[in-house]
């Protein structure tokens, strides 16, 4: 068992840095799960899964800290220890994986633990996008059979295969002892899903290649001009701005000039901010004339060039991808949607004059408003619709997605991977990483990079041709237009992660609902009773509370269902449901605390006596004293009794407590014979009884039910829209600050807690008048039919509306 991790370790280590190793992919993670399925104690399972994390940061991503320490002048020894303490965060799969697992095994099996935690590690990749947008199922791209299956699923798709193929292999392990009946299962469903999978994908990438004979709509010949100029800030402070950027265009010229002239190109694409300018925007005389001598070049040539440069509006500067077509001059721009976190951009929270000076390298670029389709046109009149991708763009598959949703026939990549000259596995691992995006969209892809490896990728995903790293070279291909038929992942966008994250969901509302059906359908009598010991002042002063909150909630049902729409659209009714609903009920909460104790009956010498017990006062009434129960009428602010004396008189407190009929059984049962009296107040103790029978204790708790559960689909709904209105799951943080963002998901918070408590009082009112029609039809049967129904609303509310929002997410 000692072994299990170093030889994961090392299987992970050749898949992720040889190519032909990448069969290891469906074996490396056996050994390791195989010992995490032998470990009993939750504590060293989290502790293998931070262990598993820190490791493979180290084996997998080392090149990451050079890079990275070369770029900022930190040192390599320096950014190694930051990515080790940022490794939760860099690679959080491990920890997610770890955590599910550990809490799946308490209550099923090896296999649905594994299959769980493996939703666990593609759910927590999702919902924490990766800086460098790496899965393992990246390591399969050497595949051309089992890269296809990103159609279906995308890379996340891949490696929710591997983990799945490595968990049947450590249940096979597990039950080596048992026979072959025992092991034979798992390796055999193992053995079918790899020969399944290799044969779809061998199939479908028959069924596309063959596509290629079609004649295509269009067919452009474009040249793509590597100058292997790199370190442009070094270059500056030798020689000069003006210096560089004459070198810099000098040598494209010249590349692009022999592109021409050699292999006929029509259209000419530069690599990511090689004009290291606004372009449209000279901020001197010399830059305007720089301007002015790429269109001109342009013009003299009669072919279309696609640069990376800068754009500026009155927000600010952009990292953008230029369209300059011979006499019209700027066609169109793209503005990079995803800039580097800490090198091209910063959060306006983080940013400061001392966080300049410290990382002077730090960037001042604005995010981009999302994908946009450009039409490349040859001077003939051919035409191709292209979606320009950014460098770290195309790590992203909504971006892709969505250029091929608005028409795209193919994909413009612009790189600079200049930090990677030193270290040439992280060119690779982006290479990779781009070429997933032609396979879930179907569309070629033209990556053009600073100083390579520049590539011409095809709708297969397969790299047809590319540049060797510090070459200086134009590549010259043939893109051709074809509109393929929608893949899985277009239609339904990167949906593995979400649905596995809406599995997680639904198991922990399983979860929770198995806890509640395993009490007894007819529970004993309790031991002890929570109560609320209440003056008649203070439980009128709590029922005015909930009175207010109720009569608050039904004003904003009755304002939208009137006027405003079922939808939350202002601040005001936020305003409204904050102060007339929320606060009143935290205020009722809170005064609650001080009222609460606990009742329970005690033997004593001089008879039975019902103790009742708070923080700072004990209280004991005989038993023998007690004459009735009256329950209260009204059930506010809970259902309660009034305890009647011997004397006739009520006693000064009241109870609140949820089930009356219980403490009078339990009074009998101590010897004191409690009468209700009055045929009404008898049935507002069946129903008081009913309600506190069908309670949940955790479902039913308003913080929970009002107050964490729409966080969840307030997070889904608040991330979809800041992908769509600011380009990403932190935009607004990185556009306007923290405050705003929070402000923004308090916003979502609120209109969702408010909306779902508006459903919850439709189903409260429904359960409540079949538990008052059946407490008079069947009153034998009344509290199983509020039970029934009780479940059915739980249902509805924790499994519907997550049901409903995922529908509404990946369909409507």
């Amino acid at each position: 068992m000692r072994y299990a991790f170093p030889a994961s370790l090392l299987m992970l280590a050749l898949f992720v840095h040889v190519e032909a190793a990448w069969p290891l992919g469906f074996v490396a993670l056996a050994p390791w799960l195989w010992a995490l399925l032998r470990i009993e104690r939750s504590a060293e399972v989290m502790r293998q899964g931070l262990w598993m994390c820190l490791a493979f940061t180290a084996v997998g991503f080392p090149w990451f800290a050079g890079a990275i320490g070369g770029y900022t002048g930190i040192g390599t020894p320096t950014a190694l220890a930051i990515l080790f303490l940022a490794a939760p965060m860099f690679q959080p799969q491990w920890l997610a994986f770890a955590a599910v697992f550990a809490l799946a095994r308490r209550r099923h099996g090896p296999a649905i633990t594994l299959f769980l935690a493996s939703a666990a590690w593609v759910a927590a990749e999702t919902v924490v996008p990766k800086l460098l947008g790496d899965t393992l199922g990246h390591g399969l791209q050497p595949s051309a059979a089992f890269r296809q299956l990103a159609e279906f699923g995308g890379a996340t798709g891949l490696s929710l295969l591997l983990l799945g193929v490595n968990g049947a292999l450590a249940l096979a392990l597990t039950r080596r002892s048992k026979g072959p009946h025992a092991w034979g299962m798992p390796l055999g469903l193992a053995a079918a899903v790899l020969l399944i999978g290799a044969g779809l994908g061998q199939l479908r990438l028959q069924q596309v290649e063959a596509r290629a004979s079609d004649p295509p709509s269009a067919a452009l010949r474009v040249a793509m001009v590597q100058a292997s100029l790199t370190n442009y800030e070094a270059r500056r402070q030798a020689a000069g701005t003006h210096a560089v950027v004459r070198e810099i265009l000098d040598t494209h010229f010249e590349l692009s000039v022999s592109a021409l002239r050699d292999h006929g190109a029509e259209v000419l694409l530069w690599a990511e901010t090689v004009y290291p300018t606004p372009f449209g925007h000279p901020r001197s005389e010399a830059g305007a004339e720089f301007d002015r001598e790429i269109q001109d070049f342009v013009d003299a040539v009669g072919v279309p060039l696609v640069f990376g440069s800068y754009d500026v509006d009155g927000l600010g500067e952009y990292n953008a991808a230029v369209f300059l077509e011979p006499g019209r001059g700027v066609l169109g721009r793209y503005r990079k949607t995803h800039p580097f976190p800490l090198t091209e951009t910063v959060p306006e929270w983080l940013d400061s004059p001392w966080l300049r000076g410290a990382l002077p390298w730090t960037g001042t670029w604005r995010a981009g408003d999302g994908a946009r389709v450009l039409p490349l046109r040859s001077a003939d009149g051919r035409e191709i619709n292209v979606a320009p991708l950014v460098c770290l763009d195309d790590v992203r598959p909504q971006l892709a997605i969505d250029a091929a949703r608005l028409g795209a026939q193919a994909l413009i990549g612009l790189s600079n991977d200049s930090w990677f000259t030193d270290y040439p596995t992280g060119a690779r691992l982006h290479l990779a990483v781009a070429s997933f995006r032609s396979v879930e969209t179907r569309l070629p892809q033209l990556r053009v990079t600073t100083n390579g490896p520049s590539a011409f990728i095809d709708d297969t995903g397969e790299v047809l041709v590319q540049t060797a790293m510090g070459q200086q070279a134009a590549l010259t291909g043939v893109l051709e237009a074809r509109n393929p038929a929608p893949t899985l992942m277009v239609r339904w966008g990167d949906w593995v992660g979400r649905s596995a994250l809406f599995l997680l969901l639904a198991w922990a509302a399983l979860w929770a609902w198995s806890a509640w059906s395993s009490r007894r359908s007819e529970p004993g009598l309790p031991s002890q009773f929570r109560v609320l010991l209440l003056t008649p002042i203070w439980r009128w002063v709590l029922a005015g509370l909930h009175v207010l909150a109720g009569a608050g909630i039904v004003a904003l049902a009755v304002d939208m269902a009137l006027i405003t729409g079922w939808q939350v659209q202002s601040l005001s009714q936020i305003s409204g449901f904050g102060g007339l609903v929320v606060a009143p009920l935290i205020l009722a909460f809170a005064l609650r605390r001080l009222f609460e104790g606990d009742a329970h009956i005690e033997a004593h010498a001089d008879g039975p006596i019902l103790a009742i017990e708070q923080r700072r006062q004990r209280i004991e009434i005989p038993l023998a004293s007690l004459r009735a129960l009256t329950p209260w009428r009204l059930p506010l602010p809970s259902p309660g009794v009034r305890l009647v004396l011997s004397n006739g008189r009520p006693w000064g407190s009241a109870l609140g407590l949820w089930r009356p009929r219980a403490l009078q059984a339990a009074l009998a049962n101590a010897g004191a014979s409690v009468p209700i009296d009055g045929h009404l107040l008898t049935r507002c103790a069946d129903h008081a009884e009913c309600r506190g029978r069908a309670r949940h204790r955790w479902l039913d708790h308003g913080a929970i039910k009002f107050g964490l559960f729409p966080l969840l689909p307030a997070l889904v709904a608040f991330h979809l829209h800041q992908q769509i209105a600011f380009g990403g799951a932190f935009g607004e943080w990185l556009t306007y600050g923290a405050t705003a963002w929070l402000l923004g998901l308090g916003l979502w918070w609120a209109s969702w807690s408010l909306g779902l408590m508006l459903f919850a009082g439709v189903l409260r009112i429904g359960n409540e008048a079949i538990n008052l029609a059946a407490i008079a039809a069947l009153p034998e049967r009344a509290a199983v039919i509020r039970q029934a129904c009780e479940t059915l609303a739980r249902l509805i509310y924790f499994g519907g509306v997550p049901a409903w929002l995922l529908y509404r997410v990946l369909f409507a």
